[in-house]
């Protein structure tokens, strides 16, 4: 009887170790034919309405990296017209690559083991000097549940540098060892498919990086789907602000955002915060077509930037203005006369 109690509460570890947690799980894939709705299903922020602005007004767009960013890495916005060139990544093998045909939107980062992915993305800002290949392969690995172990030398050193010590036990299997569950959670067979080969080329220790990239990244044009939908559309946030997004390919997305007149107040702020921008936490995704939807990483070109501490709960405290003190009267001090020695004179 002992014995049987004993295999069945450890039966009970270790199904609840080895299913995923619903913040690391894939609820729904985005379905192409309708981004906007499906991206607002999935808790992203608001995309609201899609227009061409007007922004002749500027010669060139300023920098991105030139506003100051929060200590968590979002960046405050200022009117005017930004724009900045940062690395992505692919984060759905199977996909073409984007061409100068694609419409890209802005929706929410999510992925198996999306809280993984985000990490590897933010803390990748202070490591420009990474290389973006082995990240790419490291984020292969998480998204198509690959045997961590079986990872490169320098994509586990890329992973040291980039994810806490519990997030790599979590990759390990954690308590439960290396467990393939993921197929619970993809429902299409094409993209099991797709993981399967990326498995199987870590499984083997293939070094070449164009041996994954065939697979995750085929060759060939995406399918026009949606063709109303326009490159240079803006897509209003719910701050005010206006976003849109032009992939080179896979590997670099220029991103814009403008800033109308008016929206901020004389302090830079908008009731009372603000206004910022994080485009690690949201992901780049095709309107019109069924191409890649990429993570956003660090810029192109590494700049040094300033950073605000910004106070988000706590009201900022007013100083108390002190009160000069009266000026006491200098107290007059009678100057002591020191005695005088009188030398001694010799009879």
């Amino acid at each position: 009887m002992s014995k049987f109690l004993l295999s069945t509460v450890l039966l009970f570890m270790f199904m609840a170790a080895c299913a995923p947690s619903s913040r690391n799980t894939v609820s729904k894939p985005i379905d192409s034919s309708n981004p906007l709705q499906d991206a607002s299903q999935m808790n992203a922020i608001a995309i609201g309405e899609s227009l061409i602005i007007d922004t002749s007004i500027y010669r060139m767009p300023a920098s991105l990296m030139d506003l100051p960013v929060s200590q968590e890495g979002e960046i405050i916005l200022s009117e005017g017209l930004y724009e900045t060139e940062f690395k992505s990544y692919c984060l759905q093998p199977g996909t073409p690559s984007p061409s100068d045909r694609d419409a890209y939107l802005q929706g929410p980062l999510y992925s198996h083991r999306k809280d993984i992915v985000e990490t590897a993305l933010r803390n990748s800002l202070d490591k420009p000097h990474l290389d973006q290949k082995n990240i790419q392969l490291l984020l292969w690995s998480i998204v198509s549940g690959s045997n961590y172990n079986k990872l490169s030398g320098n994509v586990q050193s890329t992973a040291d540098q980039l994810l806490t010590s519990k997030q790599i036990f979590q990759l390990k299997g954690g308590y439960a060892g290396i467990v393939k569950n993921y197929a619970s959670f993809i429902p299409e067979s094409n993209v099991k498919n797709i993981f399967n080969q990326m498995n199987n080329l870590f499984e083997l220790g293939t070094s070449s990086y164009e041996a994954y990239e065939r697979i995750a990244v085929p060759s060939g044009p995406s399918v026009i789907k949606h063709p109303e939908y326009k490159k240079e559309q803006w897509y209003k946030q719910p701050g005010g602000y206006y976003v849109r997004y032009f992939p080179s390919n896979y590997k670099k997305v220029k991103v814009q955002v403008f800033v109308p007149k008016g929206i901020l107040d004389s302090t830079g702020m908008k009731n009372g915060s603000y206004l910022s921008f994080d485009p690690v936490t949201m992901m780049a995704i095709p309107a019109n077509s069924n191409a890649q939807r990429l993570g956003i990483g660090a810029p192109v070109i590494d700049i040094v930037r300033k950073v605000i501490q910004i106070e988000r709960q706590l009201p900022r405290p007013t100083q108390k203005k002190t009160e000069p003190q009266p000026q006491q009267p200098p107290t007059q001090t009678t100057p002591t006369k020191t005695p005088t020695k009188t030398p001694n004179r010799s009879t």
